[in-house]
């Protein structure tokens, strides 16, 4: 497909979504004026349960099942990624060399770094409380981690991340999360019931099954960016292919691939 043929393609569906994005915009209620029946069945189960997030409520709470499967996703993307971006027999790593960064980027990145963790960690932890929760809050925390790889180098980033470890805190995150729901078939209720005491409104002991729910979609969600970041940058920054040396183009490396189709070198 030619670069015209997809710049068409691109506009007639711009075009249309914007045509259908502008209708439904148009035949909206007024603001406050009309409340959703579910909106305001969300509203009561999460204040009954005590979780002042509605939106964590509904996540972990009324369709905690549906967020197994988002989470469930994220984890297959995951182990697809480290399957094909696998070292092959006729790759090798070599050591980065060395990166030159500017000071003043030096200086933001290392000053913005353990602020953008707690940031993540917060959002993680308070997740049943306020707007947020263990997708947004492992996605920040993930890559707040690789600020390190812009004020150093990738030597640096790799010695803070053992990805072994990381590796275990995904497949951790996932099986919390099937095992809590499993605890609430032990206690006598459906699958992810929500069975915990459900705590104090507005504090981090709040939401009962939630709070752990949103814990273990932090730590896998965390976990799993890390590592599909790592594959990445291995491939980009370590792994070389044979005759990439000699001015050879380089090919397709992971696991499997025929070695047929070229790629710039990283």
């Amino acid at each position: 497909m030619s670069s015209r043929v997809r710049l068409w393609v691109f506009l007639v569906g711009a075009a249309g979504f914007a045509a259908l994005f502008a209708a439904a915009c148009f035949d909206l209620p007024a603001f406050g004026t009309v409340p959703h029946p579910y909106g305001v069945r969300a509203v009561h189960a999460a204040l009954s349960h005590h979780t002042a997030n509605v939106i964590a409520s509904v996540n972990f709470d009324l369709r905690a099942f549906d967020t197994l499967g988002e989470e469930s996703i994220l984890f297959s993307a995951v182990i697809g990624t480290v399957v094909l971006l696998r070292q092959a027999r006729d790759e090798h790593r070599k050591d980065p060399e060395p990166a030159t960064v500017h000071p003043p980027v030096r200086r933001f990145a290392l000053l913005t770094l353990p602020f953008a963790l707690l940031v993540g960690l917060y959002v993680i932890a308070h997740g049943q409380v306020s707007p947020g929760g263990g997708f947004q809050g492992g996605v920040v925390t993930a890559t707040a981690l690789h600020l390190l790889y812009i004020a150093a180098d990738y030597r640096a980033l790799e010695r803070v991340r053992p990805l072994t470890l990381y590796e275990i805190g995904e497949a951790a995150g996932e099986a919390a999360y099937v095992i809590t729901g499993f605890a609430a078939v032990l206690a006598g209720s459906a699958f992810l019931t929500n069975v915990l005491p459900f705590g104090t409104l507005a504090t981090l002991s709040s939401g009962g099954t939630a709070m752990v729910l949103n814990a273990a979609v932090g730590l896998e969600v965390t976990s799993g960016i890390v590592v599909l970041l790592a594959r990445f940058l291995d491939q980009a920054v370590e792994i070389e292919d044979p005759g990439e040396d000699d001015g050879s183009p380089r090919h397709t490396g992971g696991g499997g691939g025929n070695g047929d189709d070229e790629r710039e070198p990283a």
